[in-house]
């Protein structure tokens, strides 16, 4: 049986080793906290205006605001950056957060379009930066989807790797 980070790799086509090759640099200590900020408020405006309303209505009873800071918080955290996310929400546990949406594969694809169309709108963050956290975005993404199936299996999801604000020391 395939682990969900095997299926996150067959089904976004990114290797393990590439959706974390944003632990081999600090993309915090690079970039600064204000595009985090930016990233996720052109991401978040672009999902709240979306012409599909399946996917809309995927974010109905969240707040645009608020979306946006916890997005933010976590890749700050996530990419080297002091633990926001889990000061003020606890662990990320991005399994169990996204248990109640339906995450499928046109779900993922879907949130990747726009997340690609900020990245690619981002002018404070270079281009191998963005390569970096496109391919785990896409990985992560694709984890979730393997997560969603998984609850859908009625089993309980397994320890997250995505949820650590660091790599672990050696």
């Amino acid at each position: 049986m395939q682990t969900l980070q095997q299926k996150a790799s067959e089904w976004s086509g990114v290797k393990q080793e590439d959706a974390f090759a944003i632990d081999q640099v600090n993309l915090f200590d690079k970039l600064g906290l204000q595009p985090f900020i930016n990233l996720s408020t052109d991401f978040y405006t672009r999902v709240y205006e979306d012409q599909e309303e399946w996917f809309r209505s995927i974010f109905a009873d969240s707040k645009k605001e608020d979306a946006i800071q916890n997005q933010y918080e976590f890749f700050v955290q996530r990419m080297g950056g002091p633990p926001l996310y889990s000061q003020r929400k606890g662990h990320p546990a991005l399994i169990g957060r996204h248990r109640p949406f339906p995450v499928t594969h046109k779900a993922a694809e879907r949130w990747l379009h726009h997340m690609q169309q900020a990245l690619d709108n981002a002018t404070d963050i270079d281009q191998e930066s963005k390569t970096r956290m496109l391919n785990f975005f896409r990985h992560t993404a694709y984890f979730l989807v393997a997560g969603n199936d998984l609850k859908n299996e009625s089993q309980g999801p397994p320890p997250c790797k995505h949820g650590d604000s660091k790599p672990a020391a050696d």
